[in-house]
């Protein structure tokens, strides 16, 4: 088969279509022909060589992909060669095929088409198993989300409406926030013009976010304990603003709050399992009847995976970026 290889670290061009071994599945995997492929952020840190793949997964990116199931490998049940799919994937994803473990694979939701559902798993993933799982969202809390028009953030805004909490998001310009608007955000925050402390203070009458899903990590670290409410929650995912800051203990213990930080991607099988679990639970519902939606700004051919590269590093976006095999 042919996927996108990474022969050295580097900028877009150092993604390379080229032939390598067709994956089989092993005990309890499945062989998806891939129909389309999800570009994260994380691709972008594995193609400058900050952000390997795990022991075992394949070296070419791609965190999740939708296609067919074309095998079933041993020991694996509940599946059916052609079923339509979706997957969370520890790599692989920008390819023509990818075996995968069956407990991180879903069903394709009635309504939606094949290539769509590929802009699914990383993100419900993401925002289920944090915002949800670990910090815990309650109905009439706030969310604040940075990064609200990314992928991540349109579905955590789409999410946390459809559980009744109330939303702040940050953006980087008027189009980005009026696509925030339109999925339900309350609060819409300007970062180059406001400042989301004061913002978020104001807008909760100074009880500050209940829960911060960030992105940024270092730089933003001191702000978001400083917008946090009383025994709010900040989780973090994403270190794009750095990995290193000084915390002032004595802030968070006067809100008796909490940080936590996570990653998905090298978790355990038994974990990513349980979490797509959830989210076949408590999301594919809300993605069947409408009220959530993958947010796909457009779809790309594999062969131009280093012009979608650079759409994301440009965050020339909203929602998510697709290739199609």
């Amino acid at each position: 088969m042919y996927a996108i290889t990474i022969p050295e670290p580097g900028g877009p061009d150092a993604l390379v279509w080229a032939e390598v071994p067709d994956p089989v599945p092993g005990e309890g995997e499945v062989l998806v022909d891939i129909a389309a492929a999800g570009v994260n952020r994380a691709d972008l840190l594995q193609r400058q060589g900050h952000y390997p793949p795990p022991p075992g997964a394949p070296d070419h990116p791609g965190l999740e992909c939708s296609g067919r199931i074309a095998a079933l490998g041993p020991g694996v049940s509940g599946w059916a060669v052609g079923d339509e799919v979706c997957a969370l994937l520890a790599g692989g994803g920008y390819a023509e095929k990818v075996a995968v473990p069956a407990g991180q694979v879903l069903p394709v939701p009635p309504g939606l088409d094949l290539v769509t559902a590929a802009g699914l798993p990383e993100v419900a993933a993401t925002v289920w198993s944090n915002v949800f799982m670990l910090a815990h969202l309650r109905p009439g809390e706030t969310l604040l989300v940075h990064g609200g028009s990314s992928g991540i953030g349109t579905m955590a805004i789409q999410l946390a409406k459809a559980v009744g909490a109330r939303v702040a998001v940050t953006a980087g310009s008027a189009d980005k926030l009026a696509a925030c608007r339109e999925l339900g955000a309350d609060i819409l925050i300007d970062y180059h013009e406001q400042d989301f402390v004061e913002e978020v203070r104001t807008a909760t009458e100074g009880a500050g976010a209940d829960v911060i899903l960030d992105i940024v990590g270092a730089k933003y670290l001191a702000r978001n304990v400083a917008a946090l409410a009383t025994n709010g929650r900040l989780a973090i995912i994403g270190l794009q603003g750095g990995a290193k800051a000084e915390l002032n203990l004595g802030a968070l213990l006067a809100k008796r709050g909490a940080v936590m930080a996570t990653s998905l991607r090298a978790r355990p099988l038994e974990e990513k399992a349980a979490i797509v679990a959830a989210v076949r639970e408590h999301v594919w519902p809300l993605v069947e009847s409408g009220r959530v939606r993958p947010i796909v700004d457009r779809t790309m051919p594999i062969r131009e995976a280093a012009e979608a590269h650079r759409v994301l590093e440009q965050s020339g976006h909203i929602g998510k970026v697709l290739l199609t095999v």
